[in-house]
């Protein structure tokens, strides 16, 4: 294998560029739970992918378990249909504004986009993120109006305000002429006005053939490839998938990789593979406009260009938005480590998140003074909670610190990452709501009614202001309310948040938890622990009723001797404890807290396990 370092090229010739118009290069686009990955089902369906005899199951391409147990789209997906001729290359895309990496490089393989819009909700915050993304590529958009079959559909309303959203983006006057589909995407059926749908997608199909713009290639040009998404397979190793540009690529050729710093290196290709349906085809040779997968480049990454030895011409690089939430990932050391974990050493800790950058392009990894903790950055809680619970879902064993947002300098000072927030809530929450968020330095930039009491509310609000926001939240408007956020960007520091909040309650020794220790502290607070739950000394156990924390014994077992008492005529009652999701620990985390993360269970602990140390310490801090 050959390393070199890139020197200037002479000028390239001047570029001749005709349209392939047997391909069309796709990508769906919506907000969270709007029908995306439903409507590629229906796609497939109705172009023969499946057997008439053959079980399908829902969602076909939310391939991933985390992905089917939380309904969203978390990793973008390939696949192609052949309608008349003409194969239609999709690509899936993640709706949560966390996953944006994945939408933003997806734009560098796509001429158009299919913008999915609920019948009801219309365009959402995160409808605005993907939309953007499209638009500020000068790609052109058709607007399906999807689940109109709803009661309360209005399509009307929801195409004038999918226009003003346009609009607002800055879309060209070409972009915000954008035709319109109404759609029954569990049906599989399509059509141009809403209540006169065609028994299929046909519609659909038409409108992208006759509006979306087939890819303008170079076929006699040199190889020139831009890697957008990186596989693996068990069989031939790495595989970077993205569409060629210009000339073909083959079986056996000799490769040139350029990553964005300029550096070349020489592979061969070993398979090319397009998609077809639901898998990777291999072909001997793929011309320029397809969207085409390569093996046999180990060292390839996301951004790099795949060229020809003769002619290396690189592409711009993929560039992403910068993390604004980070984490600190450290080796376990907790009194129960290894019992329920594969891999806890902090080599394999290391790897594991190392590899993960040759994928996840909006991650940040980052080493620290301390060989057994690592600084991982992403664009979000939930972007980060995705990587932990893949990660202890693989056997890793290791512990998390509390969020914490990601601060810059400048010229004018300490910069913070600001988020845009979206509100709905009904009209007898609004008041603790706005409490809540003018708390957190939140200030408000919109609000209006809704003609069912419902209160929408757009605000600016600093991100370290929202971490641990969604649990009060729910629980001030009884789990009815809904918020999305959105990126919005950084600036000035605005001040010192001061929220109240409760205090812990810790474990005084190592043991089972009795339900005779829980019942005689269940005024202290709420449990996160149920009886028989073994815990160490410094764990935590609970809400605390007040500030401060406190140090319970929930091993306390009740003495046995001969004595009978006289029955009192009461039932000990216990409460239920509180069962934490993944997203519940982490916004449970203080900043002296760690999140112990097994396979098979969730911890939460001081990071000083020793309460007498703790106690010195937080002594020491105030004097």
């Amino acid at each position: 294998m050959i390393s070199t370092q890139m020197q200037s090229n002479p000028k390239p010739a001047a570029i001749t560029t005709v349209a392939r118009s047997d391909i069309r290069n796709i990508a769906i686009i919506a907000h969270v739970d709007h029908g995306k990955t439903t409507l590629v089902d229906g796609m497939l369906r109705q172009t023969k992918v499946f057997r008439d005899n053959q079980t399908v199951i829902e969602r076909i391409m939310d391939s991933n378990d985390l992905e089917r147990e939380r309904g969203i789209t978390i990793l973008a997906k390939n696949t192609s249909v052949e309608y008349r001729g003409v194969t239609i290359n999709i690509v899936d895309t993640p709706g949560h504004a966390d996953f944006g990496g994945e939408v933003e490089r997806i734009m560098h393989m796509v001429d158009g986009v299919l913008l999915l819009v609920d019948a009801v909700e219309g365009p959402m915050p995160q409808t605005r993120f993907v939309l953007r993304q499209a638009l500020e590529r000068g790609l052109p958009a058709i607007v399906v109006v999807n689940k109109i079959d709803r009661p309360a559909a209005r399509p009307d309303f929801v195409v004038n305000a999918t226009f003003d959203l346009f609009i607002d983006l800055g879309a060209s006057d070409a972009q915000a002429e954008f035709p319109v589909v109404y759609t029954r995407a569990l049906e599989q059926r399509a059509g141009f006005q809403p209540d006169e749908l065609a028994p299929s997608l046909e519609p659909l199909f038409d409108t992208i053939l006759d509006y979306l713009p087939p890819p303008q290639v170079d076929p006699a040009g040199p190889t020139q490839l831009l890697v957008a998404t990186i596989e693996y397979s068990n069989y031939v190793g790495k595989i970077a998938v993205g569409r060629l540009q210009s000339g073909s690529i083959r079986t056996g050729q000799q490769i040139v990789r350029i990553d964005p710093h300029g550096a070349m290196e020489t592979s061969k290709v070993t398979q090319v593979y397009v998609f077809r349906n639901l898998q990777r085809v291999a072909l001997d040779s793929v011309d320029a406009g397809n969207i085409v997968a390569v093996a046999g480049i180990e060292a390839v990454g996301i951004g790099d260009t795949l060229a020809d030895p003769a002619d290396p011409r690189p592409l711009p690089p993929i560039t992403v938005e910068e993390p604004t939430v980070r984490m600190t990932f450290a080796v376990n050391d907790s009194p129960f480590v290894g019992r329920e974990g594969q891999y806890l050493t902090s080599r394999q800790v290391r790897a594991r998140l190392f590899s993960e950058l040759e994928r996840n392009v909006a991650l940040r990894v980052d080493e620290t003074e301390r060989a057994n903790e690592f600084i991982v950055s992403g664009r979000g809680e939930l972007h980060l909670a995705i990587l932990i619970e893949t990660m202890r879902r693989e056997g890793y064993e290791f512990s998390v610190s509390r969020p914490e947002v990601i601060f810059k300098e400048n010229d004018e000072g300490l910069m913070e990452p600001i988020e845009q927030v979206f509100v709905e809530v009904a009209q007898e929450y609004l008041g603790s709501v706005q409490e809540m968020l003018g708390r957190r330095r939140a200030i408000m930039q919109n609000i209006h009614y809704g003609e069912d009491g419902t209160v929408y509310g757009t605000y600016l609000a600093p991100t370290r202001g929202l971490l641990g926001f969604r649990q009060p939240f729910l629980t001030s408007t009884r789990g009815t309310g809904i918020f999305h956020t959105l990126f919005h960007g950084y600036a000035a520091y605005t001040g010192d948040i001061e929220i109240q909040q409760n205090g812990k309650l810790v474990a005084l020794e190592t043991g089972a938890v009795s339900s005779y220790a829980l019942t005689n502290l269940q005024q202290r607070g709420d449990f996160i622990v149920k009886p028989g739950d073994a815990v160490y000394a410094g764990q935590v156990v609970g809400k605390h009723i007040r500030e401060e924390e406190l140090v319970i014994n929930v091993c306390k077992a009740k003495q046995l001797t001969n004595f009978r008492e006289k029955p009192s005529g009461l039932n000990e009652m216990l409460n239920v404890s509180r069962e934490s999701t993944l997203d519940d620990a982490i916004q449970f985390l203080d900043n002296d807290d760690l999140l112990e993360v097994t396979p098979v269970s969730l911890r939460i602990r001081k990071k000083t396990l020793n309460h007498d140390q703790r106690t010195r310490t937080r002594r020491a801090q105030k004097g």
